[in-house]
């Protein structure tokens, strides 16, 4: 078993461990998940090494906050890289329901506001805060912004940089998993590092030019989140269920990761170890965070962290293909 090297931050003086913890699936992302497991699932995650840690208001209306701050709250403040976002304020539901609608398993008796003003973005951090019990937060995040409006993620990126220079978050940026307005809000030096998800895997490398090379010429950084692909870089063939969010069909889709994977197979490298290492790849990437909901998926993704996977591979795909060769080089 190796330590997770450690990676800088872009500028900010961070520095986040390559594996991250996204703490969606403790928020009872599409199923419910026990205090138990939750709590399992963040023990095992610090046990073996993981330094970086990921949640939102958003996940759980609250729930995953709680409970990661929850054991977060027993280790020394220092030595882990705290982020969270903005953007959606909990607040009481005026019409609640039995079940929140929005993927979590959790009672409706709250939602979710948007709100990306200074004085939403303030309230949204000191809430986490409270939620947590912890006393800062390393990273702050304008969350989905283009799901609220075209001018959305610039207002919470000027909200955020007021905070970030009264000395209340260290960096700021975007989560998304658009691409848009990126790279000019990169270039206008608005973004220290942009949680990305599923914009640059092994079958899509097209954030290379919106996202990744603007971070990297402005020293920015960026986070690696949904390198899976929705789990068809994860598992063989078809994942039921899976939304692709292309227009193109999954059986082209399918075809790809098998022609991906077959390469791989030639090099002793499993689909889903060159799928998390392919990100690391890229200069501009500090890390890549994925959903773990119990410490048996801890275990796992630590495996997959932890194998080597040959320099020969990443060239082999490029020439067949299969990835961007600039991505390779």
């Amino acid at each position: 078993m190796r330590d997770l090297a450690r990676r800088a931050v872009g500028s900010t003086g961070l520095r986040v461990t390559e594996l991250g913890f996204g703490a969606a699936s403790i928020g009872n992302l599409y199923r419910v998940t026990s205090d138990t497991e939750a709590s399992g699932a963040v023990e095992r995650a610090w046990e073996r090494g993981i330094r970086s840690f990921d949640v939102a208001p958003h996940y759980g209306l609250g729930l995953a906050e709680r409970r990661l701050g929850t054991v977060l709250r027993q280790y020394d403040r220092d030595e882990y890289v705290l982020s969270t976002k903005v953007g959606r304020l909990i607040e009481p539901n005026p019409h609640p329901t039995e079940l929140d609608d929005d993927g979590f398993v959790v009672p409706g008796d709250l939602h979710r506001v948007w709100d990306f003003s200074a004085d939403g973005v303030r309230r949204s951090i000191d809430e986490s805060l409270e939620r947590m019990g912890v006393d800062r937060i390393d990273i702050a995040y304008a969350h989905d912004p283009d799901q609220c409006g075209p001018d959305a993620a610039r207002a919470g990126l000027e909200s955020l940089r007021r905070l970030r220079e009264e000395g209340l978050v260290r960096a700021i940026g975007i989560g998304t998993n658009s691409t848009s307005q990126l790279a000019r809000l990169i270039e206008d030096g608005l973004i220290d590092v942009v949680m990305l998800a599923g914009r640059y895997t092994l079958l899509e490398q097209g954030a290379l030019d919106s996202v990744l090379e603007p971070a990297r010429r402005a020293g920015a950084a960026v986070v690696a989140v949904g390198v899976f692909y929705s789990g068809l870089l994860f598992r063989r063939g078809r994942v039921a269920g899976a939304d692709y969010g292309y227009s193109a069909g999954p059986e082209e889709l399918v075809a790809k990761a098998e022609r991906i994977e077959a390469v791989c197979a030639n090099h002793g490298v499993a689909l889903a170890e060159a799928a998390l290492a392919f990100p690391l790849t890229h200069p501009a990437v500090a890390n890549v965070t994925l959903g773990m909901r119990t410490a048996q998926q801890v275990d796992t993704n630590m495996a997959l962290a932890e194998a080597t996977v040959p320099e020969q591979l990443w060239k082999e795909l490029a020439e067949d293909g299969l990835v961007d060769e600039r991505s390779v080089v």
